[in-house]
Protein backbone atom coordinates (compact mmCIF):
# COMPACT_ATOMS: atom_id res chain seq x y z
CA UNK A 1 0.00 0.00 0.00
CA UNK A 2 1.30 3.41 -1.10
CA UNK A 3 0.86 5.20 2.05
CA UNK A 4 2.15 2.44 4.74
CA UNK A 5 5.38 2.71 2.25
CA UNK A 6 5.31 6.30 1.96
CA UNK A 7 5.74 6.36 6.20
CA UNK A 8 8.73 4.54 6.18
CA UNK A 9 10.46 6.74 3.51
CA UNK A 10 9.59 9.57 5.50
CA UNK A 11 10.53 8.03 8.74
CA UNK A 12 14.34 6.95 7.50
CA UNK A 13 14.54 10.31 5.71
CA UNK A 14 14.09 12.84 9.04
CA UNK A 15 16.29 10.15 11.39
CA UNK A 16 19.12 10.15 8.70
CA UNK A 17 18.64 14.32 8.84
CA UNK A 18 18.45 14.48 12.28
CA UNK A 19 21.82 12.34 13.20
CA UNK A 20 23.42 14.68 10.73
CA UNK A 21 22.51 17.33 13.23
CA UNK A 22 25.08 15.79 15.77
CA UNK A 23 27.35 14.49 12.85
CA UNK A 24 27.38 18.34 11.20
CA UNK A 25 28.05 19.76 14.81
CA UNK A 26 31.55 17.40 15.26
CA UNK A 27 32.47 18.49 11.73
CA UNK A 28 32.46 21.91 12.28
CA UNK A 29 34.27 21.68 15.20
CA UNK A 30 37.31 21.58 12.75
CA UNK A 31 36.58 22.96 9.66
CA UNK A 32 34.52 25.96 8.77
CA UNK A 33 30.71 26.04 7.90
CA UNK A 34 30.93 27.57 4.46
CA UNK A 35 34.20 24.94 3.49
CA UNK A 36 31.88 22.11 5.08
CA UNK A 37 28.39 23.17 3.11
CA UNK A 38 30.29 23.49 -0.02
CA UNK A 39 32.16 20.02 0.19
CA UNK A 40 28.97 18.80 0.78
CA UNK A 41 27.37 20.13 -1.95
CA UNK A 42 30.29 19.71 -4.36
CA UNK A 43 30.23 15.51 -3.40
CA UNK A 44 25.72 15.71 -3.46
CA UNK A 45 26.28 17.28 -7.46
CA UNK A 46 29.09 13.78 -8.54
CA UNK A 47 27.01 11.62 -6.92
CA UNK A 48 23.49 12.98 -8.66
CA UNK A 49 25.67 13.32 -12.01
CA UNK A 50 23.99 10.94 -14.27
CA UNK A 51 20.64 12.52 -13.54
CA UNK A 52 21.62 15.42 -15.17
CA UNK A 53 22.14 13.64 -18.26
CA UNK A 54 18.91 11.45 -18.55
CA UNK A 55 16.31 12.70 -20.77
CA UNK A 56 13.20 14.20 -19.08
CA UNK A 57 10.71 16.37 -19.89
CA UNK A 58 11.33 20.11 -20.48
CA UNK A 59 10.89 22.12 -17.49
CA UNK A 60 8.41 24.46 -17.35
CA UNK A 61 9.48 28.63 -15.96
CA UNK A 62 7.70 28.04 -12.30
CA UNK A 63 9.21 24.62 -12.08
CA UNK A 64 12.31 26.31 -12.59
CA UNK A 65 11.66 28.70 -9.85
CA UNK A 66 10.35 26.46 -7.57
CA UNK A 67 13.27 24.70 -7.76
CA UNK A 68 15.18 27.53 -6.95
CA UNK A 69 12.98 28.01 -4.05
CA UNK A 70 13.80 24.87 -3.02
CA UNK A 71 17.39 24.73 -3.17
CA UNK A 72 17.54 28.16 -1.50
CA UNK A 73 15.38 27.58 1.46
CA UNK A 74 16.10 23.58 1.98
CA UNK A 75 19.96 23.02 1.20
CA UNK A 76 21.37 26.60 1.18
CA UNK A 77 20.22 28.37 4.22
CA UNK A 78 18.88 25.72 5.69
CA UNK A 79 22.22 24.31 5.77
CA UNK A 80 23.98 27.68 6.98
CA UNK A 81 21.24 28.19 9.43
CA UNK A 82 21.25 24.96 11.38
CA UNK A 83 25.71 24.37 11.11
CA UNK A 84 26.25 28.13 12.27
CA UNK A 85 23.21 27.07 15.10
CA UNK A 86 24.33 23.73 16.32
CA UNK A 87 28.38 25.73 16.37
CA UNK A 88 26.83 27.57 19.34
CA UNK A 89 24.51 25.64 21.12
CA UNK A 90 24.01 21.80 21.84
CA UNK A 91 22.76 19.34 19.75
CA UNK A 92 20.22 18.28 21.87
CA UNK A 93 18.99 21.77 22.62
CA UNK A 94 18.57 21.93 18.65
CA UNK A 95 16.93 18.39 18.80
CA UNK A 96 14.35 20.35 20.97
CA UNK A 97 14.26 23.29 18.68
CA UNK A 98 13.60 21.73 15.50
CA UNK A 99 10.65 20.01 17.21
CA UNK A 100 8.47 22.72 16.15
CA UNK A 101 8.49 21.44 12.83
CA UNK A 102 5.61 19.48 12.45
CA UNK A 103 3.81 22.77 13.69
CA UNK A 104 5.37 25.10 11.13
CA UNK A 105 4.73 22.44 7.96
CA UNK A 106 1.24 22.29 8.68
CA UNK A 107 0.50 26.19 8.95
CA UNK A 108 2.38 26.70 5.69
CA UNK A 109 0.67 23.39 3.86
CA UNK A 110 -2.97 25.64 5.02
CA UNK A 111 -1.22 28.97 4.20
CA UNK A 112 0.19 27.92 0.86
CA UNK A 113 -1.58 24.54 -0.43
CA UNK A 114 -5.07 25.25 1.05
CA UNK A 115 -4.89 21.57 2.65
CA UNK A 116 -7.65 21.25 5.01
CA UNK A 117 -6.08 19.88 8.37
CA UNK A 118 -7.84 16.39 9.70
CA UNK A 119 -8.42 15.86 13.52
CA UNK A 120 -5.88 13.49 13.60
CA UNK A 121 -3.52 16.38 12.21
CA UNK A 122 -4.15 18.28 14.42
CA UNK A 123 -3.84 15.53 17.51
CA UNK A 124 -0.54 14.86 16.00
CA UNK A 125 0.70 18.26 16.44
CA UNK A 126 -0.52 18.90 19.64
CA UNK A 127 1.39 15.33 20.72
CA UNK A 128 4.52 16.59 19.14
CA UNK A 129 4.24 20.33 20.98
CA UNK A 130 3.50 18.19 24.16
CA UNK A 131 6.92 16.73 23.69
CA UNK A 132 8.74 20.04 22.94
CA UNK A 133 7.55 21.20 26.32
CA UNK A 134 8.17 18.22 28.33
CA UNK A 135 12.25 18.50 26.34
CA UNK A 136 12.04 22.29 27.64
CA UNK A 137 10.89 21.70 31.06
CA UNK A 138 13.38 19.29 32.02
CA UNK A 139 16.38 20.34 29.96
CA UNK A 140 19.80 19.48 31.69
CA UNK A 141 22.10 20.36 29.52
CA UNK A 142 24.78 21.44 31.52
CA UNK A 143 25.38 24.76 30.31
CA UNK A 144 24.63 27.70 28.85
CA UNK A 145 23.10 27.77 25.67
CA UNK A 146 23.85 30.72 22.80
CA UNK A 147 20.78 32.74 22.10
CA UNK A 148 22.44 33.47 19.10
CA UNK A 149 22.33 29.69 18.50
CA UNK A 150 18.85 28.97 19.07
CA UNK A 151 17.68 31.71 17.27
CA UNK A 152 19.54 30.40 13.76
CA UNK A 153 18.28 26.40 14.22
CA UNK A 154 15.01 28.00 14.43
CA UNK A 155 15.67 29.90 11.04
CA UNK A 156 16.45 26.72 10.04
CA UNK A 157 13.49 25.42 11.08
CA UNK A 158 11.07 28.09 8.71
CA UNK A 159 13.23 26.71 6.09
CA UNK A 160 13.24 23.11 5.88
CA UNK A 161 8.99 23.92 6.53
CA UNK A 162 9.25 25.78 3.32
CA UNK A 163 11.45 22.64 1.54
CA UNK A 164 8.80 20.74 3.09
CA UNK A 165 5.69 22.43 0.91
CA UNK A 166 7.74 23.08 -1.98
CA UNK A 167 8.34 19.57 -2.46
CA UNK A 168 5.18 18.63 -2.20
CA UNK A 169 4.16 21.11 -5.63
CA UNK A 170 6.98 19.71 -7.34
CA UNK A 171 6.41 15.73 -7.09
CA UNK A 172 3.59 16.21 -8.67
CA UNK A 173 5.65 16.81 -12.42
CA UNK A 174 8.75 15.87 -11.76
CA UNK A 175 11.25 12.75 -10.25
CA UNK A 176 12.63 13.32 -6.89
CA UNK A 177 15.53 12.01 -7.77
CA UNK A 178 15.98 14.79 -10.66
CA UNK A 179 14.34 17.47 -7.85
CA UNK A 180 17.29 16.59 -5.68
CA UNK A 181 19.86 16.64 -8.37
CA UNK A 182 19.16 20.10 -9.71
CA UNK A 183 18.47 21.19 -6.10
CA UNK A 184 21.64 20.58 -4.87
CA UNK A 185 23.18 22.34 -8.70
CA UNK A 186 21.44 24.79 -7.43
CA UNK A 187 22.83 25.25 -3.29
CA UNK A 188 26.27 24.80 -5.04
CA UNK A 189 25.81 27.49 -7.08
CA UNK A 190 24.85 29.33 -4.07
CA UNK A 191 27.03 27.91 -1.78
CA UNK A 192 30.27 28.92 -4.38
CA UNK A 193 31.37 32.39 -3.84
CA UNK A 194 31.56 31.66 0.14
CA UNK A 195 33.03 28.22 0.48
CA UNK A 196 35.89 28.80 -2.38
CA UNK A 197 37.03 32.69 -0.38
CA UNK A 198 37.28 30.37 2.80
CA UNK A 199 38.52 27.12 1.77
CA UNK A 200 41.49 29.38 0.20
CA UNK A 201 43.10 30.28 3.70
CA UNK A 202 41.80 26.80 5.47
CA UNK A 203 44.72 24.24 6.17
CA UNK A 204 42.86 20.72 5.49
CA UNK A 205 46.03 18.68 6.64
CA UNK A 206 44.51 19.07 9.82
CA UNK A 207 41.41 16.83 8.62
CA UNK A 208 41.65 13.35 9.37
CA UNK A 209 40.89 10.36 7.27
CA UNK A 210 37.74 9.19 9.44
CA UNK A 211 36.60 12.96 9.48
CA UNK A 212 36.86 12.93 5.54
CA UNK A 213 34.88 9.68 5.88
CA UNK A 214 31.78 11.61 7.99
CA UNK A 215 32.08 14.02 5.85
CA UNK A 216 31.44 11.99 2.67
CA UNK A 217 28.94 9.98 4.80
CA UNK A 218 26.85 13.30 6.02
CA UNK A 219 27.06 14.35 2.28
CA UNK A 220 25.64 11.31 1.10
CA UNK A 221 22.81 10.98 3.89
CA UNK A 222 21.66 14.75 4.04
CA UNK A 223 22.22 15.51 0.58
CA UNK A 224 21.18 12.33 -1.45
CA UNK A 225 19.78 9.40 0.47
CA UNK A 226 17.25 11.34 2.78
CA UNK A 227 16.41 13.72 0.09
CA UNK A 228 15.29 11.06 -2.61
CA UNK A 229 13.65 8.94 0.61
CA UNK A 230 11.58 12.18 1.76
CA UNK A 231 10.49 13.61 -1.68
CA UNK A 232 9.52 9.90 -2.44
CA UNK A 233 7.21 9.39 0.50
CA UNK A 234 5.17 12.84 0.05
CA UNK A 235 4.50 11.98 -3.66
CA UNK A 236 1.85 9.58 -1.63
CA UNK A 237 1.07 11.63 1.60
CA UNK A 238 -0.70 15.55 2.60
CA UNK A 239 2.02 17.62 3.41
CA UNK A 240 0.74 18.76 6.26
CA UNK A 241 0.95 14.78 7.66
CA UNK A 242 4.46 14.30 6.13
CA UNK A 243 5.42 17.11 8.27
CA UNK A 244 4.61 15.04 11.51
CA UNK A 245 7.39 12.57 10.73
CA UNK A 246 9.94 15.91 10.98
CA UNK A 247 9.63 14.99 14.90
CA UNK A 248 12.06 12.06 14.48
CA UNK A 249 14.70 14.43 13.57
CA UNK A 250 14.96 15.91 16.95
CA UNK A 251 15.20 12.37 18.20
CA UNK A 252 17.83 11.07 16.09
CA UNK A 253 19.83 14.51 16.60
CA UNK A 254 19.75 13.96 21.08
CA UNK A 255 20.74 10.21 20.30
CA UNK A 256 23.80 11.15 18.30
CA UNK A 257 24.49 14.02 20.45
CA UNK A 258 24.55 11.83 23.88
CA UNK A 259 26.02 9.01 22.51
CA UNK A 260 28.94 10.37 20.54
CA UNK A 261 28.89 13.91 21.46
CA UNK A 262 28.34 13.05 25.59
CA UNK A 263 25.24 15.30 25.98
CA UNK A 264 23.29 14.97 29.00
CA UNK A 265 19.86 12.88 28.74
CA UNK A 266 17.03 13.43 31.25
CA UNK A 267 13.85 11.77 31.75
CA UNK A 268 12.12 14.33 29.89
CA UNK A 269 13.86 12.93 26.23
CA UNK A 270 12.14 9.44 27.08
CA UNK A 271 8.56 11.15 27.51
CA UNK A 272 9.33 13.43 24.20
CA UNK A 273 10.05 9.95 22.38
CA UNK A 274 6.79 8.45 23.46
CA UNK A 275 4.65 11.51 22.61
CA UNK A 276 6.08 12.08 19.37
CA UNK A 277 5.19 8.09 18.36
CA UNK A 278 2.36 7.89 19.57
CA UNK A 279 1.96 11.18 17.19
CA UNK A 280 3.34 9.35 14.26
CA UNK A 281 0.85 6.36 14.79
CA UNK A 282 -1.99 8.57 15.26
CA UNK A 283 -1.34 10.39 11.75
CA UNK A 284 -0.34 7.36 9.93
CA UNK A 285 -3.05 4.70 11.37
CA UNK A 286 -5.19 3.34 8.76
CA UNK A 287 -8.08 5.43 7.28
CA UNK A 288 -11.34 3.98 6.32
CA UNK A 289 -11.63 3.28 2.65
CA UNK A 290 -13.59 6.16 2.41
CA UNK A 291 -10.95 8.87 4.06
CA UNK A 292 -8.53 7.02 1.65
CA UNK A 293 -10.72 7.86 -1.40
CA UNK A 294 -11.19 11.49 0.01
CA UNK A 295 -7.43 11.87 0.09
Amino acid sequence: MHHTKSYVYLALAMMLVGANIGFGKAIIAVMPVVVFGLLRFVIAVIVMAPQFFKAAPRLERHEWLTLFGQAFFGTFLFTLCMLYGVQHTTATAAGVITSTLPAAVAILSRLILKERLQPRTLASILLAIAGIAVLNLSKSDGGDTSVIGNLLVMAAVLCEATYVVLSKRLTQTLSPMRITAYSHLFGLLLMLPFGLIAAFSYDFSQVTAGMWMLIFWYALAASVIAFWLWLTGTKHVQANVAGIFTALMPLAAAFIGVVFLHESLSWGHFAALALVLTGIAVASWPQPMKAVQEV
